[in-house]
């Protein structure tokens, strides 16, 4: 269907998940994409899909101002766990791109991604919306191709979604974790992460 995601098509995924019988890993690893000081005493890691529709409205809407209130005063740090959830295809190559951009423009890229979902949802080009992305963050034509296509890169994903689904228990997206206690029940309110982020300062935690 997507012919210019072929090798990307090729991802199998464990569609029947088992039920939660431990909490997320809640130690950030060097895989993983973060924003805000590594010595806040609330870490929040967020599994999320550039595809995956929920994801995108919580970006889109809560995410900016939960950001303002706590990462950019240096209260909690941010850690993005990439899942490959809705049309793994899209989500792949989403997340190869925003990492071949550069530590320095990931998060911009993914959150261009993420506002530009809706139109290629709704009768768009997925590959020409990515590859005008990944212009705007300054890459070439042939780069972003050669950054899709690769196979190491795609693989290792793959992999570090493979380890969310068995070893962290993540049975959809987005799912918090915050300190270590996993919120799996979908998007949250700014509301609800006041909560959850007083809480984990109350119980005086330092997460990893």
């Amino acid at each position: 269907m997507r012919k210019l995601f072929t090798l990307l098509v090729g991802i199998t995924l464990t569609v029947a998940l088992a039920a939660c019988q431990k909490p997320a890993g809640d130690a950030a690893t060097a895989d993983d994409m973060s924003l805000g000081s590594p010595t806040a005493k609330v870490t929040m890691i967020e599994y999320a899909s550039v595809s995956c529709p929920h994801c995108a409205r919580f970006q889109n809407e809560v995410f900016p101002a939960f950001k303002a209130k706590y990462i950019d005063t240096g209260q909690v740090r941010y850690v993005a766990r990439e899942a490959l959830t809705g049309d793994a295809a899209i989500a792949a190559a989403g997340f190869l791109m925003a990492r071949c951009a550069g530590k320095d423009k990931y998060f911009q890229v993914v959150d261009a991604v993420y506002h530009a979902q809706t139109e290629m949802f709704t009768g768009g080009d997925p590959h020409a919306v990515l590859l005008n992305i990944a212009r705007s963050a300054g890459m070439s034509d042939t780069q972003f191709e050669s950054c899709i296509k690769d196979e190491t890169a795609l693989n290792a994903l793959n992999a570090r979604w493979e380890h969310y689904v068995k070893d962290d228990k993540i049975t959809g997206t987005p799912t918090f974790v915050i300190n270590g206690k996993v919120y799996d029940k979908g998007e949250m309110s700014l509301a609800e992460l006041d909560t959850a982020v007083a809480e984990a300062k109350a119980a005086g935690k330092t997460a990893s």
